[in-house]
Protein backbone atom coordinates (compact mmCIF):
# COMPACT_ATOMS: atom_id res chain seq x y z
CA UNK A 1 0.00 0.00 0.00
CA UNK A 2 1.76 3.15 -0.80
CA UNK A 3 2.27 6.07 1.76
CA UNK A 4 0.27 9.07 2.07
CA UNK A 5 1.85 12.46 1.01
CA UNK A 6 1.67 14.24 4.24
CA UNK A 7 2.95 17.43 2.87
CA UNK A 8 1.91 19.06 -0.44
CA UNK A 9 0.80 22.82 -1.95
CA UNK A 10 -2.31 23.90 -3.94
CA UNK A 11 -0.01 24.34 -7.07
CA UNK A 12 1.02 20.45 -6.64
CA UNK A 13 -2.65 19.18 -6.14
CA UNK A 14 -3.98 21.44 -9.27
CA UNK A 15 -1.09 19.75 -11.34
CA UNK A 16 -1.97 16.48 -10.52
CA UNK A 17 -5.65 17.00 -11.69
CA UNK A 18 -4.77 18.50 -14.95
CA UNK A 19 -2.40 15.67 -15.51
CA UNK A 20 -5.30 13.24 -14.71
CA UNK A 21 -7.52 15.05 -16.55
CA UNK A 22 -5.83 15.14 -19.95
CA UNK A 23 -5.42 11.55 -20.08
CA UNK A 24 -9.20 11.07 -19.91
CA UNK A 25 -9.98 10.50 -16.08
CA UNK A 26 -13.23 11.27 -14.36
CA UNK A 27 -13.39 14.24 -12.33
CA UNK A 28 -14.81 11.78 -9.58
CA UNK A 29 -11.58 8.87 -9.90
CA UNK A 30 -9.22 12.04 -10.27
CA UNK A 31 -10.77 12.71 -6.39
CA UNK A 32 -10.68 9.16 -5.30
CA UNK A 33 -7.06 9.32 -6.42
CA UNK A 34 -5.72 12.46 -4.27
CA UNK A 35 -8.36 11.24 -1.26
CA UNK A 36 -5.86 7.78 -1.50
CA UNK A 37 -2.70 9.84 -2.26
CA UNK A 38 -2.69 13.04 -0.03
CA UNK A 39 -6.07 13.00 2.37
CA UNK A 40 -9.51 13.70 1.93
CA UNK A 41 -8.56 17.68 3.18
CA UNK A 42 -6.12 17.90 -0.44
CA UNK A 43 -9.31 19.23 -2.53
CA UNK A 44 -12.94 18.61 -2.07
CA UNK A 45 -15.15 16.77 -4.77
CA UNK A 46 -16.57 19.64 -6.09
CA UNK A 47 -13.28 21.68 -6.26
CA UNK A 48 -11.93 19.00 -8.87
CA UNK A 49 -15.16 19.33 -10.28
CA UNK A 50 -14.67 22.51 -10.75
CA UNK A 51 -11.00 22.85 -11.48
CA UNK A 52 -11.80 19.89 -14.42
CA UNK A 53 -14.40 22.30 -15.95
CA UNK A 54 -11.71 25.03 -15.94
CA UNK A 55 -8.91 22.81 -18.06
CA UNK A 56 -11.52 21.84 -20.45
CA UNK A 57 -12.52 25.78 -21.10
CA UNK A 58 -8.33 25.78 -21.87
CA UNK A 59 -6.84 26.95 -18.46
CA UNK A 60 -3.62 26.86 -17.95
CA UNK A 61 -2.62 28.65 -15.22
CA UNK A 62 -2.46 26.63 -11.64
CA UNK A 63 -2.58 29.83 -9.71
CA UNK A 64 -5.30 31.65 -8.47
CA UNK A 65 -6.80 34.34 -10.49
CA UNK A 66 -6.94 38.14 -9.72
CA UNK A 67 -10.76 38.91 -7.95
CA UNK A 68 -12.52 41.63 -9.38
CA UNK A 69 -15.44 43.86 -9.05
CA UNK A 70 -13.86 44.15 -5.20
CA UNK A 71 -11.55 47.12 -4.30
CA UNK A 72 -8.25 45.38 -3.05
CA UNK A 73 -9.38 47.16 0.26
CA UNK A 74 -12.81 47.42 1.89
CA UNK A 75 -11.47 49.32 4.56
CA UNK A 76 -12.21 52.69 4.01
CA UNK A 77 -14.33 55.57 5.72
CA UNK A 78 -17.22 54.82 3.99
CA UNK A 79 -17.35 51.53 4.94
CA UNK A 80 -16.29 52.46 8.43
CA UNK A 81 -19.35 54.89 9.26
CA UNK A 82 -21.94 52.00 8.27
CA UNK A 83 -20.40 49.29 10.53
CA UNK A 84 -20.74 51.93 13.15
CA UNK A 85 -24.61 52.71 12.60
CA UNK A 86 -24.74 48.82 12.49
CA UNK A 87 -23.15 48.79 16.16
CA UNK A 88 -25.16 51.35 17.57
CA UNK A 89 -28.41 50.23 16.01
CA UNK A 90 -27.63 46.90 17.75
CA UNK A 91 -25.35 46.37 20.02
CA UNK A 92 -25.49 42.97 20.06
CA UNK A 93 -24.80 42.66 15.96
CA UNK A 94 -21.98 39.46 15.10
CA UNK A 95 -19.54 40.36 12.46
CA UNK A 96 -21.15 37.94 9.72
CA UNK A 97 -24.52 39.65 10.02
CA UNK A 98 -22.61 42.74 9.14
CA UNK A 99 -20.58 40.96 6.25
CA UNK A 100 -23.62 39.93 5.32
CA UNK A 101 -25.00 43.51 5.18
CA UNK A 102 -22.43 45.13 3.79
CA UNK A 103 -21.28 42.80 1.39
CA UNK A 104 -17.73 43.11 2.73
CA UNK A 105 -15.20 40.32 3.73
CA UNK A 106 -15.63 39.34 7.47
CA UNK A 107 -12.23 39.92 8.20
CA UNK A 108 -12.30 43.25 7.16
CA UNK A 109 -15.69 43.83 9.31
CA UNK A 110 -13.14 42.27 12.33
CA UNK A 111 -10.73 45.18 11.40
CA UNK A 112 -13.15 48.26 11.08
CA UNK A 113 -14.52 46.90 14.59
CA UNK A 114 -11.76 46.26 16.87
CA UNK A 115 -8.43 47.93 14.79
CA UNK A 116 -10.09 51.04 13.91
CA UNK A 117 -13.58 51.98 15.78
CA UNK A 118 -11.91 50.41 18.97
CA UNK A 119 -14.83 47.84 20.32
CA UNK A 120 -14.81 44.96 21.83
CA UNK A 121 -17.42 42.68 22.75
CA UNK A 122 -18.04 42.07 26.49
CA UNK A 123 -21.20 39.80 28.45
CA UNK A 124 -23.19 42.27 30.56
CA UNK A 125 -21.82 43.15 34.27
CA UNK A 126 -23.75 40.85 36.98
CA UNK A 127 -25.35 42.60 39.35
CA UNK A 128 -27.52 40.84 42.59
CA UNK A 129 -30.36 43.40 41.62
CA UNK A 130 -31.53 46.13 39.22
CA UNK A 131 -31.76 48.61 42.23
CA UNK A 132 -34.36 51.18 41.65
CA UNK A 133 -33.95 55.14 42.30
CA UNK A 134 -35.17 54.54 46.23
CA UNK A 135 -32.49 51.57 46.68
CA UNK A 136 -29.80 54.14 45.49
CA UNK A 137 -30.81 57.15 47.40
CA UNK A 138 -30.57 55.04 50.14
CA UNK A 139 -27.00 53.80 49.46
CA UNK A 140 -26.09 57.27 48.97
CA UNK A 141 -27.42 58.86 52.06
CA UNK A 142 -26.40 55.53 54.35
CA UNK A 143 -22.44 55.90 52.49
CA UNK A 144 -22.78 59.80 53.41
CA UNK A 145 -23.56 59.46 57.23
CA UNK A 146 -20.88 56.61 57.53
CA UNK A 147 -18.22 58.72 56.18
CA UNK A 148 -20.01 61.86 58.34
CA UNK A 149 -19.26 59.56 60.95
CA UNK A 150 -15.66 58.62 60.86
CA UNK A 151 -15.08 62.72 60.89
CA UNK A 152 -15.95 63.32 64.27
CA UNK A 153 -14.03 61.28 67.02
CA UNK A 154 -15.85 61.11 70.41
CA UNK A 155 -17.99 64.70 69.05
CA UNK A 156 -15.48 66.69 68.23
CA UNK A 157 -16.25 67.49 64.38
CA UNK A 158 -13.39 69.65 64.13
CA UNK A 159 -11.05 66.24 64.39
CA UNK A 160 -10.93 64.14 61.24
CA UNK A 161 -9.88 60.96 61.17
CA UNK A 162 -9.97 59.76 57.39
CA UNK A 163 -6.34 59.78 55.31
CA UNK A 164 -5.17 58.62 52.02
CA UNK A 165 -2.55 56.00 52.38
CA UNK A 166 -0.41 54.00 49.91
CA UNK A 167 -2.09 53.53 46.78
CA UNK A 168 -4.40 55.91 47.01
CA UNK A 169 -6.73 53.91 49.77
CA UNK A 170 -8.83 55.42 52.35
CA UNK A 171 -7.33 54.89 56.26
CA UNK A 172 -9.56 55.76 59.10
CA UNK A 173 -8.19 55.71 62.48
CA UNK A 174 -11.07 56.28 64.58
CA UNK A 175 -13.02 54.74 67.18
CA UNK A 176 -15.77 53.56 64.67
CA UNK A 177 -14.02 50.84 63.14
CA UNK A 178 -12.00 49.36 66.37
CA UNK A 179 -15.76 48.74 67.52
CA UNK A 180 -17.38 47.55 64.69
CA UNK A 181 -18.84 43.99 64.04
CA UNK A 182 -19.78 43.14 60.76
CA UNK A 183 -21.79 39.76 59.70
CA UNK A 184 -23.39 38.35 56.71
CA UNK A 185 -24.06 34.31 56.00
CA UNK A 186 -23.01 32.06 52.68
CA UNK A 187 -23.65 28.44 51.94
CA UNK A 188 -20.46 26.05 52.21
CA UNK A 189 -20.56 22.48 50.98
CA UNK A 190 -19.25 19.29 52.01
CA UNK A 191 -17.82 19.00 48.33
CA UNK A 192 -17.03 22.29 46.68
CA UNK A 193 -15.56 21.92 43.05
CA UNK A 194 -13.46 23.82 41.99
CA UNK A 195 -13.86 26.75 39.92
CA UNK A 196 -13.57 27.24 36.15
CA UNK A 197 -10.51 29.63 36.48
CA UNK A 198 -8.96 27.66 39.19
CA UNK A 199 -8.88 24.84 37.31
CA UNK A 200 -7.01 26.08 34.31
CA UNK A 201 -3.79 24.21 32.97
CA UNK A 202 -1.13 25.41 30.51
CA UNK A 203 -2.16 22.94 27.24
CA UNK A 204 0.16 22.23 24.58
CA UNK A 205 -1.28 21.84 20.54
CA UNK A 206 -0.51 18.42 21.20
CA UNK A 207 -1.44 17.77 24.44
CA UNK A 208 -4.46 15.62 25.47
CA UNK A 209 -7.52 17.68 26.57
CA UNK A 210 -8.09 17.18 30.11
CA UNK A 211 -11.79 16.69 31.89
CA UNK A 212 -13.44 17.22 34.96
CA UNK A 213 -16.33 15.35 36.01
CA UNK A 214 -19.58 16.97 37.25
CA UNK A 215 -20.18 17.96 40.77
CA UNK A 216 -22.89 17.40 42.71
CA UNK A 217 -22.96 20.01 45.93
CA UNK A 218 -23.39 18.46 49.44
CA UNK A 219 -25.07 21.93 51.07
CA UNK A 220 -24.45 22.80 54.39
CA UNK A 221 -25.78 26.35 55.37
CA UNK A 222 -23.35 28.20 57.62
CA UNK A 223 -22.20 32.16 58.38
CA UNK A 224 -19.64 33.61 59.72
CA UNK A 225 -20.94 33.78 63.64
CA UNK A 226 -20.29 31.93 66.11
CA UNK A 227 -19.40 32.21 69.91
CA UNK A 228 -21.94 34.77 69.84
CA UNK A 229 -22.82 35.16 73.57
CA UNK A 230 -18.76 35.38 74.68
CA UNK A 231 -18.52 38.25 71.94
CA UNK A 232 -21.27 40.38 72.72
CA UNK A 233 -20.86 40.22 76.36
CA UNK A 234 -17.18 40.97 76.33
CA UNK A 235 -17.91 43.77 73.78
CA UNK A 236 -14.83 42.52 71.60
CA UNK A 237 -14.14 44.70 68.66
CA UNK A 238 -14.13 43.43 64.99
CA UNK A 239 -15.52 41.04 62.62
CA UNK A 240 -12.81 41.71 59.71
CA UNK A 241 -11.14 44.19 61.77
CA UNK A 242 -8.75 41.92 63.83
CA UNK A 243 -10.19 38.49 62.70
CA UNK A 244 -13.41 36.56 62.73
CA UNK A 245 -15.40 36.30 66.05
CA UNK A 246 -18.44 34.86 65.19
CA UNK A 247 -19.17 31.82 63.57
CA UNK A 248 -22.35 30.09 63.74
CA UNK A 249 -24.44 27.29 61.60
CA UNK A 250 -27.41 28.56 60.60
CA UNK A 251 -29.37 25.60 60.61
CA UNK A 252 -30.25 26.71 64.21
CA UNK A 253 -34.26 27.71 63.88
CA UNK A 254 -34.71 31.44 64.64
CA UNK A 255 -30.91 32.52 64.49
CA UNK A 256 -31.80 35.86 63.48
CA UNK A 257 -34.10 36.45 66.02
CA UNK A 258 -31.47 35.40 68.60
CA UNK A 259 -28.71 37.39 67.54
CA UNK A 260 -31.12 40.55 67.88
CA UNK A 261 -32.04 39.79 71.44
CA UNK A 262 -28.86 39.28 72.33
CA UNK A 263 -27.48 43.04 70.80
CA UNK A 264 -30.75 44.57 72.28
CA UNK A 265 -29.68 42.59 75.69
CA UNK A 266 -26.03 44.36 76.10
CA UNK A 267 -26.79 47.43 74.01
CA UNK A 268 -24.81 47.28 70.88
CA UNK A 269 -25.55 49.90 68.60
CA UNK A 270 -27.50 48.29 65.18
CA UNK A 271 -26.48 50.16 61.81
CA UNK A 272 -27.87 50.71 58.63
CA UNK A 273 -27.01 48.79 55.77
CA UNK A 274 -28.91 49.47 52.71
CA UNK A 275 -31.07 47.11 50.45
CA UNK A 276 -29.52 44.47 48.29
CA UNK A 277 -25.55 46.03 48.83
CA UNK A 278 -23.12 43.20 48.85
CA UNK A 279 -20.90 45.76 47.82
CA UNK A 280 -20.97 47.40 50.77
CA UNK A 281 -20.57 44.71 52.93
CA UNK A 282 -16.74 43.43 53.84
CA UNK A 283 -17.85 39.97 54.23
CA UNK A 284 -19.46 39.80 50.94
CA UNK A 285 -16.73 41.36 48.82
CA UNK A 286 -13.53 40.70 50.72
CA UNK A 287 -14.11 36.95 53.04
CA UNK A 288 -16.40 34.80 50.93
CA UNK A 289 -14.42 35.06 47.97
CA UNK A 290 -11.44 33.51 49.50
CA UNK A 291 -13.48 31.68 51.24
CA UNK A 292 -14.55 29.65 48.28
CA UNK A 293 -11.72 29.64 46.77
CA UNK A 294 -9.82 27.63 49.16
CA UNK A 295 -12.59 25.23 49.76
CA UNK A 296 -12.36 24.84 45.96
CA UNK A 297 -11.74 20.80 45.45
CA UNK A 298 -12.20 19.89 48.88
CA UNK A 299 -14.40 17.09 49.81
CA UNK A 300 -15.94 16.10 53.59
CA UNK A 301 -17.27 13.61 55.33
CA UNK A 302 -18.97 15.14 57.86
CA UNK A 303 -20.32 18.84 58.78
CA UNK A 304 -17.72 18.77 61.71
CA UNK A 305 -15.13 18.35 59.33
CA UNK A 306 -16.39 21.16 57.24
CA UNK A 307 -16.41 23.50 60.26
CA UNK A 308 -13.29 22.08 61.75
CA UNK A 309 -11.09 23.21 58.06
CA UNK A 310 -13.44 26.89 58.26
CA UNK A 311 -12.50 27.36 61.76
CA UNK A 312 -8.50 26.36 60.75
CA UNK A 313 -8.65 28.84 57.72
CA UNK A 314 -9.75 31.65 59.85
CA UNK A 315 -7.57 31.13 62.63
CA UNK A 316 -4.71 31.16 59.68
CA UNK A 317 -5.11 34.37 57.86
CA UNK A 318 -3.30 37.41 59.06
CA UNK A 319 -4.86 40.33 60.69
CA UNK A 320 -3.75 42.68 58.14
CA UNK A 321 -6.42 40.69 55.94
CA UNK A 322 -9.16 41.94 57.86
CA UNK A 323 -7.90 45.20 58.79
CA UNK A 324 -7.28 45.77 54.85
CA UNK A 325 -11.36 44.57 54.27
CA UNK A 326 -13.08 46.52 56.57
CA UNK A 327 -10.67 49.88 55.92
CA UNK A 328 -11.57 49.23 52.45
CA UNK A 329 -15.29 50.15 53.58
CA UNK A 330 -14.23 54.02 53.34
CA UNK A 331 -13.14 54.02 49.51
CA UNK A 332 -16.34 51.79 48.92
CA UNK A 333 -18.31 54.75 50.77
CA UNK A 334 -17.18 56.83 48.91
CA UNK A 335 -17.14 55.44 44.98
CA UNK A 336 -21.33 54.87 46.11
CA UNK A 337 -21.77 58.10 46.39
CA UNK A 338 -20.07 59.66 43.45
CA UNK A 339 -21.73 56.94 41.23
CA UNK A 340 -24.70 58.15 42.58
CA UNK A 341 -25.67 54.89 44.54
CA UNK A 342 -25.21 52.48 41.37
CA UNK A 343 -22.95 48.89 42.51
CA UNK A 344 -19.51 49.65 43.26
CA UNK A 345 -17.00 47.44 41.25
CA UNK A 346 -14.15 45.22 42.41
Amino acid sequence: MATPIKEWSKLEVRAVVRFLFSKGTQPSEIHKQIAETYDEGAMSRSRVYQWCTWFGETRTSLGDEPKSGRPKTSTNEENTTRVGELIRCDSRVKIHEIALKLEIPKSTVHEIVHDTLGYRKVSARWVPKMLTEDHKLQRVEISKRFLQRCQQDNGDEDTTHIGVGPGGDFQANNNLFDNLITGDETWVHLNTPETKRDSMTWKHPSSPVTKKGQCINAARYCSTLDRLKEAIRRKRPGLLRRGVVLQHDNATPHSANLTQQWLQRYGWEILPHPAHSPDLAPSDFHLFGPLKRHLGGMAFETEDDLISELRNWFDNLDVDFFRVGINSLLSRWQKCIDLHGDYVEK
